[in-house]
């Protein structure tokens, strides 16, 4: 279903006759692609955001050649660069792998304002400087209360259905009777690329003592890229990137940040209210790998499974596909949250021939592709896992309670 290819035949289906604008609230890629599918299919749906212009703070990401497959040229606009090399880094081991398909660095305010673009093409109308402040159910719609901030005055707009594509501190989602999400620090600075270092390769290092996650740079050109980590307390992580800063003897140029989702449970994505009802896309409903806290992809997947639920009256594959994903990287960091620097090592060390192969492969949205193969051909990785999981993996979802 690429978004540069539209195609009356295609699997989302197309708009019941006689309905009500969808409404979306949040400008995120996730809601702008949910727009672009649902007017593409001749729905009409309006988008209301709380920036008065589609100006995202710039942020260095890297992807896998999946958003290229769901969104084509709109999502070409935003590749800066293409890895096609690994290098693994803990406690003086290394280990590389190289990709059979280039994995992809973007820059996420273009390719928000990309999918902006191409929703508004497809007939989809954008308001901005509309802020959400709540939501009221009937027994026919669902009336949204939302400040026009250029015009110092409310306004509401009546819809069947509402789509929450604001983030991981949804507002809409709230209102609706939804948790809230527990969410960890991103924090990254962009840094002259080192010397030594290809413009294709993307370094990483396990440093469980600073976070449970990893260190990356991923290389934007030939001269710069993005070294951050993911941490669990704000403060905490600035304070290890600076230090890291400073050990790999790198000057920041600017520093990047954001709050991302912890996926826990799969999350329901519609909820009936009066005779409307709500649906979450994106970070609203915590669509985040948590083996590695990427999110691009699996919004963009959930966006394409609302979309294709809101035009079949319920059913989505895609839906249903997109919870195993997670589900299964849920069990990934489950056995990886509590690793610590021995483990690491023996991790890089028991990467033999045929599981880098494996990784070489299979991308990191084909979890269980990547999960499967590798234990055949490296079966001491399991034993790994099962410690983990028995010794701590179930803190890890004590740990992300709100």
């Amino acid at each position: 279903m690429p978004l540069s290819a539209p195609d009356s035949s295609s699997n989302v289906g197309s708009a019941p006759s006689g309905k009500q604008p969808v409404a979306v609230v949040g400008g995120s890629a996730a809601g702008l692609f949910t727009s672009y599918l649902l007017a593409r299919a001749g729905m009409p749906v309006r988008v209301f955001e709380q920036s008065s212009d589609i100006d995202p703070a710039a942020r260095t990401l890297i992807v896998t050649r999946r958003m290229n497959d769901l969104l084509g040229d709109a999502g070409s606009a935003s590749i800066v660069n293409e890895i096609r090399k690994f290098e693994l880094f803990t406690d003086g081991r290394a280990a590389s792998i190289i990709l059979d398909q280039p994995d992809l660095i973007i820059e996420r305010s273009t390719l928000i304002r990309s999918l902006s673009k191409y929703a508004q093409e497809a007939g989809a109308q954008i308001s901005l400087g509309r802020n959400f402040r709540g939501l009221a159910a009937d027994a026919r719609k669902i009336t949204l209360d939302l400040e026009h901030a250029a015009e110092n005055r409310t306004e509401q707009f009546s819809a069947d259905t509402v789509v929450a594509g604001d983030g991981a501190s949804s507002r809409v989602a709230h209102a609706a009777g939804w948790p809230k999400s527990r969410t960890v620090p991103l924090v990254q600075a962009i840094v002259p690329l080192p010397k030594d270092m290809s413009p294709d390769t993307v370094r990483v290092w396990f440093v469980p003592a600073d976070t449970p996650y990893f260190y990356w740079l991923i290389p934007e050109s030939a001269e710069r890229g993005a070294l951050g980590l993911i941490g669990e307390a704000g403060s905490e992580a600035r304070k290890h990137l600076e230090a890291f800063l400073v050990k790999r003897k790198l000057e920041p140029i600017a520093f990047q940040g954001a709050r991302i989702p912890v996926y826990r449970r799969w999350v329901p994505v519609r909820k009936k209210l009066g005779g409307g009802q709500v649906f979450l896309v994106g970070d609203a409903a915590d669509q985040v790998k948590v083996s590695t806290v990427g999110g691009i992809v699996t919004g963009l997947r959930g966006a394409a499974g609302v979309a294709e639920a809101i035009l079949r009256g319920g059913a989505s594959r895609e839906l249903r596909e997109l919870r195993r994903e997670l589900d299964i990287h849920l069990l990934v960091r489950r056995a990886m949250h509590h690793f610590t620097q021995e483990d690491y090592s023996r991790l890089v060390d028991s990467l033999n021939a045929p599981a880098k192969r494996s990784l070489s492969q299979y991308s990191r949205d084909e979890a269980l592709k990547v999960l499967w193969r590798v234990c055949i051909s490296q079966p001491r990785l399991i034993l790994m896992g099962l410690r983990g999981i028995l010794t701590h993996g179930r803190s890890f979802g004590r740990a992300n309670n709100p």
